[in-house]
């Protein structure tokens, strides 16, 4: 007889063990890589920019909650102007205007680059003088100024202010939102082009939104990695860049915002004292420190107390304050170390474990600062 091959608990063990190795590979394969961020999310690009645009205007069709042209004779002024362009002569002797319908306004806008003549943007209406209310108001024709003095757009639609606001007979008011203020979606069109030539430029300058050197670095890398000797760092804020040859700007731009880089920023805690928020970096570390976190209460309490004198002993009566004094130490709270080196999860752990607020975190933070035990930098709003 031949010899006789066994198929037992190694095959079996075999398999398992195969099977195992499988499924740690997959999983390896399956976890996230630490993702960067595309560089057009960090960086600004030279003079891809928006600019402010402001005008002057009216307001007219409000219901009674203009401006008082007794308070306010820009708007009477305003609004004889107008009236005298249109052909009606609104200054004559028997001429008194006395309408509250019509309020002045500041009209803002921002011309998105590159935008086309012709092109809708949004319009913000503010109110100037003592107007209730723009809610339902229509913005007259309203030139849009640039910081050069040229109308670059015109305003003109319905004010939607998306407030709400009554009063009644007696006086009593309820409002919500801000009424003196709306937008016009898409009302104001634009009417001059900012002049750009970006095909044409032979360097371009990226601007960081958050400075620092690493950051900048491998932004440069990343670039000079896709299209070598394309980038140069400048300083921490601006990384230079140049087409490479038989390119226009235009597609390396598009080519070069899509890399991705990994930023990096300094260890910074930023505190907003007012509000009690507290917000710390993953790269804050702490230390080898003990905290320690109670509240003492001590409270008085006058009572006071009559003292009447008997009857015919000419005595008068008098007021007796009786005093009551009480110490109220809060318990439960223990001393906590933080070893050196501690990540920040490890801080708020530990922060957690004393039942600290928000607002105790923060003069924690300044005290663990001020003994050189915080490795970071406070910033406080």
């Amino acid at each position: 007889m031949g010899a006789r091959v066994r198929f037992g608990v190694p095959s079996m063990r075999a398999l398992r063990l195969a099977a195992l190795a499988l499924a740690l590979a997959a999983a390896g394969l399956a976890s996230p890589a630490v993702a960067g961020s595309r560089i057009k999310d960090i960086v600004a690009f030279e003079g891809v920019r928006e600019n402010m645009l402001v005008g002057y205007g009216l307001v007219v069709g409000l219901n009674g909650s203009g401006d008082s042209l007794l308070n306010a004779p820009f708007t009477k002024q305003s609004l004889e102007s107008m009236l005298e362009r249109l052909g009606v002569n609104a200054r004559a002797a028997d001429a008194t205007i006395t309408t509250k319908d019509v309020a002045a306004v500041m009209v803002t806008a921002k011309l998105p680059p590159f935008a086309a003549a012709g092109a809708p943007i949004d319009a913000t209406v503010s109110a100037l003088g003592d107007a209730k209310s723009l809610l339902g108001g229509t913005l007259m024709v309203t030139p849009l100024l640039g910081a050069d003095g040229q109308t670059y757009a015109v305003a003109q639609g319905t004010v939607q202010t998306g407030a709400v606001s009554a009063s009644g007979a007696s006086g009593a008011s309820i409002t919500r939102g801000v009424p003196t203020a709306g937008r016009i979606s898409d009302g104001a069109i634009v009417e001059r082009e900012v002049g750009f030539e970006m095909a044409s430029m032979t360097q371009m300058r990226l601007t960081l939104r958050n400075p620092d050197f690493t950051t900048a670095g491998r932004i440069a890398q990343a670039i000079n990695a896709a299209f070598p000797g394309c980038a140069l760092v400048e300083n921490p804020t601006i990384v230079a860049i140049r087409p490479p040859s038989g390119r226009d700007m235009v597609s390396f731009v598009t080519a070069v915002e899509n890399l991705e880089v990994e930023p990096d920023a300094p260890a910074r805690v930023v505190v907003d004292e007012v509000a009690g928020v507290v917000v710390m970096g993953d790269d804050v570390r702490i230390s080898t420190v003990a905290i320690a976190q109670g509240n003492l209460t001590i409270s008085v309490q006058e009572t006071p107390q009559v003292s009447q004198p008997a009857p015919f002993s000419q005595g008068q009566t008098t007021v007796v304050s009786q005093s009551q004094l009480k110490v109220d130490e809060e318990k439960g709270k223990h001393l906590i170390v933080v070893h050196n080196g501690a990540s920040l999860a490890t801080l708020v752990q530990g922060l957690n474990a004393l039942g600290v607020s928000p607002r105790d975190l923060i003069s924690i933070l300044q005290t663990i600062k001020a003994a050189g035990a915080l490795q970071a930098e406070i910033q406080v709003m």
